[in-house]
């Protein structure tokens, strides 16, 4: 393991990752939050941790690297993964790098639980695009309570994805039995009850005005829509649309930390406040003392 500055990097149960401990709580009661990045730019733990890096947030950050992603690139390289998807983009890539690293997190946290003291606090997730995907299948599927959640530029629904990508490359995807079955697995606007379920994490949803309308923008209005209505306090569940704003939240190629983008800065402060206000709250609600600083409140967001 190495550590740079507040950065501590290495491997846990096979997963790479890049953790940033809390500024002035007590690391072991700290609330944990846990970030996968996107398969588009930022496509690295560490570059997602360059373009959310959460300054504020007075947590443990913790940053995961996807399967066949930075230095778990398949044999040949981006070369090799882009024939895989050419060759079948759901049964190669979506499907197998989302349902991996929904597998890993909980051998990877309970790792880095043990090497880093975390207790029992509050436990957040963010993930950008297909990490939202991961962060949505560890709230639904995993033993985990999760308190609150980020989503941006997020792929709620896999199908639509998949159409877009096909229109972008000028192919037509062969839908199959398996295929569709993964889809139907990564349809989290028809999951919002296993969501919602027991907990109702507070879920925020991040999204580009600029970025694809069928793809990321209906769909994730569509899931803040349906999920509202499985919540006691719908307020709970909120979409903020960030103008100007695409899918990508770093400039190409995505694999070494970069300068912060101006879209990126205003999705970390959105998610920085989601964040400092939930993962307070259900301290709260537990009865005991807040761990993460309240000074900064809720955005009214770039509507």
């Amino acid at each position: 393991m190495t550590a740079t500055a507040a950065q501590l990097t290495g491997i846990a149960a096979g997963v790479p990752f890049l953790a940033i401990p809390p500024t002035t709580r007590p690391r072991t009661c700290a609330p944990v939050v846990v970030a996968w990045h996107l398969m588009d730019s930022p496509r690295t733990e560490a570059a997602l941790a360059a373009a959310l890096p959460l300054e504020g947030l007075d947590a443990w950050r913790i940053y995961l690297g996807l399967p066949m992603s930075g230095s778990r690139l398949p044999s040949g390289g981006v070369e090799e993964l882009m024939r895989l998807g050419y060759e079948d983009a759901v049964r190669n890539l979506h499907g197998p790098i989302i349902n991996q690293a929904a597998e890993e997190f909980m051998p990877a946290f309970t790792e880095l639980r043990a090497r880093f003291g975390f207790g029992n606090g509050p436990i957040g997730v963010i993930g950008g695009s297909a990490g939202a995907a991961v962060a949505q299948l560890v709230i639904a599927e995993s033993d985990v309570e999760i308190a609150a959640a980020v989503l941006v530029s997020p792929l709620v629904q896999l199908h639509p994805v998949v159409e877009a990508l096909g229109r972008h490359f000028g192919i037509t995807y062969p839908w199959s039995q398996p295929s569709l079955a993964i889809a139907h697995r990564l349809d989290f606007v028809a999951r919002v009850q296993e969501i919602a379920l027991p907990s109702q994490p507070a879920i925020l949803l991040v999204v580009g005005e600029d970025d694809d309308r069928d793809a990321i923008r209906t769909p994730a209005t569509r899931m803040c829509q349906e999920l509202a209505k499985q919540y006691v306090d719908p307020a709970r569940v909120q979409l903020m649309l960030i103008p100007g704003m695409a899918h990508a939240l770093a400039e190409e190629p995505g694999v070494e930390p970069a300068p912060q983008t101006a879209h990126a800065a205003k999705a970390d402060r959105h998610t920085v406040s989601w964040l400092q206000r939930h993962l307070a709250s259900s301290v709260v609600t537990a009865g005991s003392t807040s761990l993460i600083d309240q000074s900064g409140t809720p955005e009214s967001g770039d509507r």
